[in-house]
Formats: C-alpha cells, structure tokens, sequence
C-alpha cells in the first residue's frame, strides 16, 4: 500500500520483516526525503540488508508498510557476495539489464549508447565485450555501479558498496554516489566505514533489528546510540523471538 509522496521519498511504518517468522526487522520507523543521503549503520545481523532487499520489494514485510515506492523508482546494489559472476555475460549484457524494467527481454534498447556512457562513467571503458567472470572485484562492483547509472531511479539502494575495495575504486565509486546525490537522488546506504560515514553522509539510521537511532550523522552516531545498538544485537543473535505482531 503506497502513499502519493514526490519521487525519491520513501517513509518506513512499523516495518517488521521476518525469516521464518524470526524478526530480521523489528517495528521499525523512519523516512528517507527526496535527495537526502543516509547511512545505515549497525553490528553484523542486525536487519540492514534485509531493510534495503525490503524496500527494493524483493522481501515482504510482515506487518507495517513502505510508502512512496513504486516500479522504476528503487534501484538496489546488493552485496558481490551475493551475486554469482560466473555466470556467462559480458559487462553490455550485466549494465544491459539495468534496462530490463524499461525494455522487456526482446525490446530494442533506445540510445544504446546509453551503455558505453555508463562504463565509462565508472571507469570501464573499452570493457563492453569482456566476459564478467575476468574482472577483479574492484571491476565488478564498477560494472554493478553501470548497471546502476542505466536503471536512472529516483532512490538508490547501496549494500556494503565499499566492501573490500582499493583506495582508487572506493574513491571513484563515491564521486559517482555524490554525483547521484547532485542530482537530487536519494541515497541509502549499508556502511561499515564510520569515518566515511561522518565524512560524507548528512544522515545515519542506527539499526540492531529496532531502529536505534535516526537523524543528524552526529547525533545518531553518539557513543551511547553505538553502544545500545551493539547490546541490543547481542541479546537478540542467539535465538529472536517470534514475531507475533
């Protein structure tokens, strides 16, 4: 149930997500305006990538709703870990599909030039006909930042998008984020890097299956909020309860 909201503003009510009826998510409240820039930050297992699959539509919510989303309007980055690279493709045919919400499986592609733009823009060039398999890590996660660039949604979803990445990739990757972010897009993203964090995001969400905290970087990143979310994460890592609401 999506309320009429301007593009790129997402608002998350009483969102609880389960496995199994297991809480990942736990009656969680918060709003990401149109282009704002917010980090989630929180100890490993606390919900945050269920959060982001969540908002992307590709994990139902147990109870609660997210507001403001609509087909073409989310575009996700999903952790490499994730995602099989053997898979036989070349980098068009991976950015091709940043393009399937747009042209279908058998539609012609409008201004396929459009392709060679992004892995340009990522630092790609010439890359188009190389199988996905022969990249480097740090060459991957550019190729998934192409496929980005071609979705040209409203709200970006970013799941760990610095992890264990060369200086030059990170750098690279973040002048694309502050370009979306220029553009008025808006930005959530999974980050582990609290000096990055400070530096760059204006907002944070703490999260440890319940949100935290949520506001200003600075406040929400306090020693206490760090501590309750650590805590929190602990008691609830050996076995959550049951969600019954």
């Amino acid at each position: 149930m999506n309320a009429m909201l301007p593009p790129g503003e997402i608002r998350v009510r009483d969102l609880t997500v389960t496995h199994g009826r297991r809480p990942a998510v736990h009656h969680v409240n918060f709003s990401l305006k149109p282009g704002a820039m917010m980090a989630v930050v929180g100890p490993n297992g606390a919900g945050k990538s269920t959060l982001l699959r969540a908002i992307a539509g590709l994990h139902a919510p147990s109870s609660g709703r997210i507001e403001g989303v609509a087909p073409g309007q989310v575009a996700l980055l999903p952790q490499q870990a994730a995602l099989d690279r053997q898979f036989p493709l070349t980098c068009r045919d991976a950015v091709l599909l940043g393009l399937w919400a747009e042209s279908g499986a058998f539609r012609a592609i409008a201004r396929p030039e459009r392709i060679e733009a992004a892995l340009d823009a990522v630092g790609l060039h010439g890359f188009a006909r190389r199988p996905v398999s022969s990249l480097s890590s740090g060459q991957f996660q550019r190729l998934l930042f192409a496929r980005l660039l071609m979705q040209d949604a409203p709200v970006i979803l970013l799941d760990e998008p610095f992890n264990a990445l060369d200086a030059r990739t990170s750098a690279d990757l973040l002048a694309v984020m502050r370009r979306w972010h220029g553009e008025g897009r808006s930005i959530l993203a999974v980050l582990h890097d609290i000096d990055l964090v400070r530096r760059e995001f204006p907002e944070t969400l703490v999260l440890a299956r319940e949100a935290i905290a949520c506001g200003p970087t600075d406040a929400a990143l306090s020693a206490e909020n760090r501590l309750k979310a650590r805590m929190m994460s602990e008691a609830w890592a050996e076995q959550a309860e049951a969600c019954a609401a």
